[in-house]
């Protein structure tokens, strides 16, 4: 029985999910093509299209954003990886520059609306031009924060997470930075999570290092990537395994916290044993 049919006894009350190899294999369980909303797994899409506009050369990761919204020698790499000191939501920062990870929607939007000034597109549209369409994705819209207002199938989803292994919209030098730890000496907290010293993050993605306990499994390396969202969401990357996996659920994270920081761990183990028993 595939790893996958462990997702059928989750406590949720509609779920699909999908394993996704570096060779374009796909697992699906569930409604593939059921939209959900993705909470915090947008910060992903987001990343990936500010990433593509970092390579056309319409921003620049380093160059300090002279904007009354954004700190005084913030960047777009500050943003990114949360490290600008901004709060999870409103305008007032709670820490410096670079002094330490404060997650925060709010940097995730700043650095979406940085994208729409210098492109003059909405970010939407962007995103839309940028990742959507070139991956196929036509079921995947933004309807609001691009931190976390996408919504999204188990299908399109599975086209990201073979994106995020092995890129084809962006050069490999551009796919290490923004999925290796920026500032890897903060500290901070993933939230629902817990506090981690160091905290690593990359640009707009999370990094497990050595976080434990964390959401992915214990098999999962070091160099794994994703997130996880409020909706009830979460998806990796393990460039080591070669092995993607994304769980998409109707369900709020909070409603099942301790449920799913065990059974997402138990999946991702379990999809990791059986790929390299089939390799």
């Amino acid at each position: 029985m595939s790893a996958l049919h462990q997702v059928t006894s989750w406590p949720v009350g509609r779920a699909a999910a999908a394993i996704v190899t570096s060779d374009g294999v796909v697992d699906l369980i569930g409604e593939p093509d059921r939209s959900f909303r993705l909470a915090s797994l947008s910060k992903c899409l987001a990343a990936w299209a500010i990433a593509i506009a970092v390579e056309e050369g319409s921003v620049d990761l380093d160059e300090p954003i002279v904007r009354d919204d954004v700190p005084d020698g913030a960047t777009l790499r500050h943003l990114l990886a949360h490290a600008s000191g901004l709060p999870f939501e409103g305008s007032e920062p709670i820490a410096g520059v670079e002094q330490r990870r404060v997650y925060s929607n709010t940097g995730i939007e700043r650095a979406a609306s940085v994208v729409e000034a210098a492109t003059d597109f909405p970010f939407a549209s962007y995103l839309a031009e940028a990742v959507l369409v070139p991956l196929g994705m036509g079921s995947t819209e933004l309807t609001g924060s691009p931190a976390h207002a996408v919504h999204s199938t188990a299908a399109d989803m599975a086209a990201f997470v073979a994106e995020m292994l092995s890129p084809t919209l962006m050069a490999d030098v551009t796919w290490r930075e923004f999925t290796h730890s920026q500032f890897p000496s903060l500290a901070g907290i993933v939230p629902g999570v817990g506090s981690f010293d160091p905290c690593p993050w990359g640009l707009g993605v999370e990094i497990k290092g050595d976080k434990s306990p964390h959401w992915t499994g214990r098999a999962n390396s070091a160099a794994t990537f994703g997130h996880f969202g409020g909706a009830g969401t979460m998806m990796w990357a393990d460039p080591h395994a070669g092995l993607g996996l994304v769980a998409l659920t109707d369900t709020a994270f909070d409603q099942w916290s301790v449920e799913a920081l065990r059974l997402w761990p138990a999946l991702s183990d379990a999809a990791l044993a059986e790929h390299r028993s089939a390799a």
